[in-house]
């Protein structure tokens, strides 16, 4: 089978989490305003597409991915109107916008659940998960997943938080709400849809008993790709997504590469890519001092390039919202920051695929060094923290992994320049700007022909330039050196090959490459080596 050319295959999309994004009133919290400002900046940049996080009526329990209006617009973030010319102001630059949808689940604030919840017999109590006892499930975030309801004596069922809760997607009348929601974004124009957590809509409440002392048991167990979800899903696609010109991406943690047909591909697929999380999850200890385990990374991904070959779009991300920065945990922002940096963005950026850059990676933005649980914000971290201690879990030992793992990181505030708050807010931030902004920030970068963002400006560039850099096939390449992810990208007579080393020592491979060398993150090259973190790209004769 032979894959369509498409302009979402061609694009680079950038995602802004926008409370963090740029705040033009001073509140401290980016908004829809501050998003339009830097249009200009995203246009230098390169990206064609903007993946836009939540910006619903919400009462920002999860920062958004609570929704309590879908079809209104956060205070903190401005006003539909404020969207609106956000909207008119990327089309008139040529790009396009793809909007964060959250579908397993509503804020306990939203007008569905409240109606749900007044009494038992109202119009939309089944659209929501009611029960008369809990089962031993826990919460994604901590804690029961179920939480008791005094006025109606039931319990409702959330895999998040008690804020957030489940929708049953087994009410048609629920499904219809919902579409005709989406149909709404879709008729005012725009290009398309993340899908959150969209592995978990169908639910087994096959019950499960918890007699006292009984341990909880992740509820992720029973609500995870349940038989019957691919009905859920067609018929979402089928009623909303298919009557457009849109790019649908879900975000599915548990899928594999084997399941590719049914999730994505052109023939079968629901969505046009997915967000799996294999990679991040598996080659990356959080246990571990630092680095990457490059044998499991190139096993891993070659495998989904492998699995898409023909039939399938790959979507291609190193960070995003909810993970530490990559730089701080792939690579070693301390002695060779700016060199993983660099690397880790050629490694990815080249496959057969969608790129993706998360805000702030096009500068090599790292995790902050927060050492007291008071300067985070994060639910998820929170929870992990108040629950841990609970059970006896020393402050250190949390602190450490916190320092490490949280949502947090990836969630400061961008770095615009060196002068107050980073040039983020005249105001004070949400949460605490990383105090290497400094030095650190897109200013210092822009008058640097050497820097992270010059590089990613190069990358953009170079794959636009270049269709087999889009539409080639991929072969992975082995080289002497056990740190080194290599590939080829091939079309019809024209050959690139990518290479990054991923370590801080030197390597020996076998060099010289017959081609012109396109981009490399080192001015100047030893013969047979590959020195710390270096990347470079090749068109092979």
């Amino acid at each position: 089978m032979s894959l369509k050319n498409t302009w979402w295959k061609e694009a680079v999309v950038y995602q802004i989490y926008p409370r963090s994004f740029f705040d033009t009133n001073g509140d401290g919290v980016g908004d829809l305003n501050g998003v339009r400002a830097k249009l200009d900046y995203l246009q230098e940049l390169g990206v064609d597409m903007i993946w836009l996080c939540p910006v619903y009526k919400s009462p920002n329990v999860d920062n958004g991915y609570d929704v309590s209006d879908y079809q209104d617009i956060m205070d903190e973030m401005g006003t539909m109107e404020d969207f609106d010319r956000l909207l008119e102001e990327i089309h008139a630059r040529g790009m396009k916008i793809m909007m964060d949808l959250v579908l397993n689940h509503t804020s306990d604030q939203h007008p569905w659940f409240r109606e749900s919840r007044s009494s038992r017999d109202n119009p939309k109590r089944d659209w929501y998960v009611w029960r008369d006892q809990p089962t031993n499930w826990e919460a994604i975030f901590g804690g029961p997943a179920w939480t008791y309801d005094p006025k109606t004596q039931q319990y409702y069922f959330h895999l998040f938080t008690k804020n957030q809760v489940d929708l049953n997607w087994e009410n048609p009348e629920l499904r219809r709400a919902v579409y005709d929601m989406i149909l709404w974004w879709l008729d005012k124009g725009i290009d398309g849809f993340r899908v959150d957590a969209i592995n978990h809509l169908k639910k087994d409440f096959t019950d499960m008993p918890n007699p006292d002392g009984l341990d909880y048991v992740p509820a992720l167990e029973k609500m995870t790709n349940v038989e019957g979800i691919q009905d859920l899903l067609a018929e979402l696609r089928r009623e909303t997504f298919s009557k457009y010109d849109v790019v649908t991406v879900g975000e599915a943690n548990s899928i594999r590469a084997h399941e590719i047909g049914e999730w994505i591909s052109e023939a079968d697929g629901k969505f046009n890519m997915i967000f799996h999380l294999e990679a991040h999850d598996e080659a990356w200890d959080e246990d571990s001092v630092g680095g990457v385990d490059v044998d499991d990374l190139r096993i891993i991904l070659d495998r989904w390039q492998r699995s898409a070959h023909g039939i399938a779009w790959n979507s291609l991300y190193l960070e995003n919202h909810d993970r530490p920065r990559t730089v701080s945990t792939w690579g070693n922002d301390q002695e060779h920051w700016w060199e993983s940096a660099t690397a880790l963005g050629c490694m990815y950026f080249f496959m057969q695929g969608t790129p993706f850059i998360y805000q702030g990676q096009e500068i090599g933005m790292t995790n902050a060094p927060f050492d007291d649980i008071s300067m985070y914000r994060d639910i998820e971290t929170k929870n992990m923290y108040r629950y841990n201690r609970q059970k006896g879990v020393p402050h250190k030992d949390l602190m450490a992994t916190i320092q490490k793992i949280s949502r947090d990181h990836a969630r400061t505030p961008v770095q615009w320049n060196g002068e107050k708050n980073a040039g983020f807010s005249t105001g004070t931030p949400w949460i605490p700007v990383n105090p290497n902004f400094n030095w650190l920030n897109v200013e210092a970068q822009q008058k640097d022909t050497q820097s992270v963002l010059s590089f990613y400006k190069k990358m953009i560039r170079l794959r636009k330039q270049h269709k087999t850099l889009v539409y080639g096939s991929t072969h992975l390449t082995f080289l002497e050196c056990p740190f080194v992810y290599a590939y080829t990208r091939e079309l019809g007579e024209e050959r690139f090959l990518v290479v990054s080393h991923l370590d801080d020592n030197t390597c020996s491979w076998w060099s010289p490459v017959e081609g012109e060398l396109l981009l490399s993150n080192y001015d100047s090259h030893v013969d047979g080596k590959l020195q710390p973190y270096e990347a470079r790209v090749y068109r092979l004769e």
